[in-house]
């Protein structure tokens, strides 16, 4: 990587690419069942929620100079490090293929294709993206960005010209406020594990974690609305109903296309990044690179049209993860030392992933989140003070 720093407004334009994207309208249709005031509140939480930790793994990172995975070596070792960045890299290789086969199905559907060319040609684009390199994006990311932002308003303006007098609601059961407020938290983090990715990168942390977890978050939100309204007023509930709704044909495919190389290019990207914490020797862009193919014949093979269940697992490992970083960081104020330390964080972190699994299951009126986060946190201080009281 060059010795240069990110700007400000490339900040932004990044994470305004990053939430411009088919998954986030896709998930967005999913809290449909709770009608739109509801469905808004479970959003608009979430998300909340979901920023705040975002902004906080940024900002570790941005002060230690680290990439995401590297910054889990203060509270885990180096060998924790390693199995986040493990777990990391499948999580990017899941969205990879996620993102590269929503598209393949949508362009297919506007200009009928063999979705196989679509498919290959979209992982071509994200490997000719990687090598122009992310400070060579600049740029095409500023003018992509500026495009996509005036098409999603467009899109947003058809639909909301469109709403009925009165709310509507979707009947069915499937879908409970708990549920939706999860998911809305689960989008923000699942980009967790790369931000610092970026923010490593800014003269600024504080600035450069604040712009891009901001960014990110409010884009966010208003993408997850936009699939919630085409799924209540749209008369359907697939991005595709929102192009052909609003007579977006080849316009609609440029947006599909570039949401999805600029949001597939971060994801194989920090999966190359999350690779140097394994083995530095390692290539950052090569196994950019090689999560590209991967992902791309995995969207070829594999069905991907429901990722709620992808999504609760990634907010059940990553949760934990950040409340341990967090309070190590910011309260502890110390890296751990020992493998003693090491040891009792993966612990820490072992239960209160079974704590997310339990509240997510009985859907208790607080959710999955926000205990796990609790629980490692409050331990993981209680912990470090216990451990500074022996070493006086």
């Amino acid at each position: 990587m060059k010795d240069t720093h990110i700007t400000q407004p490339q900040f932004a334009m990044i994470w305004f690419g990053a939430a411009l994207s088919i998954a986030e309208i896709m998930t967005g249709t999913y809290l449909a069942p709770l009608g739109l005031t509801q469905g808004l509140y479970a959003i608009i939480l979430g998300h909340i929620v979901g920023g705040i930790l975002l902004f906080g793994a940024g900002l570790i990172g941005g002060r230690l100079r680290q990439g995401s995975m590297n910054t889990t070596a203060f509270s885990f070792g180096s060998w924790g490090a390693k199995g986040f960045a493990i777990l990391n890299i499948l999580q990017l290789l899941g969205w990879t293929g996620i993102m590269i086969y929503d598209s393949m199905l949508a362009l297919q559907e506007l200009i009928p294709f063999d979705p196989h060319i679509w498919a290959i040609a979209i992982g071509c684009l994200v490997i000719l993206w990687l090598f122009i390199g992310l400070h060579n994006t600049g740029y095409i990311h500023g003018i992509v960005s500026t495009l996509l932002l005036i098409l999603t308003i467009y899109m947003g303006y058809h639909i909301i010209s469109d709403w009925p007098s009165h709310t509507l609601s979707i009947s069915s059961n499937s879908m409970s406020f708990i549920a939706a407020f999860e998911l809305s938290i689960a989008m923000p983090l699942s980009w967790l594990p790369l931000i610092s990715d970026y923010t490593r990168e800014s003269q600024k942390p504080l600035s450069a974690s604040l712009i891009s977890a901001g960014v990110y978050t409010i884009t966010s939100i208003a993408m997850y609305a936009l699939g919630l309204s085409t799924a209540l007023f749209g008369g359907g509930d697939s991005i595709i109903a929102i192009l052909m709704n609003a007579g977006l044909g080849i316009t609609g495919l440029i947006v599909i296309i570039f949401s999805t190389v600029t949001t597939a290019f971060m994801d194989t990207y920090s999966a190359g990044v999350s690779s140097t914490a394994i083995c530095r020797a390692l290539s950052t862009k090569g196994v950019a690179i090689v999560i590209t193919i991967i992902g791309t014949i995995a969207a070829l093979v594999y069905p991907m049209d429901d990722i709620t269940d992808f999504l609760y697992l990634i907010g059940s490992v990553f949760t934990p993860m950040i409340g341990i970083l967090l309070a190590d960081f910011f309260i502890n104020q110390q890296a751990t030392q020992t493998t003693i330390a090491h040891i009792i964080r993966a612990i820490i972190w072992l239960i209160s992933v079974g704590v997310y699994h339990y509240m997510l299951h009985t859907e208790s009126f607080i959710g999955a989140t926000i205990p796990a986060f609790i629980v490692a946190f409050i331990a993981t201080i209680l912990v470090g003070r216990l451990q500074a009281h022996k070493q006086q």
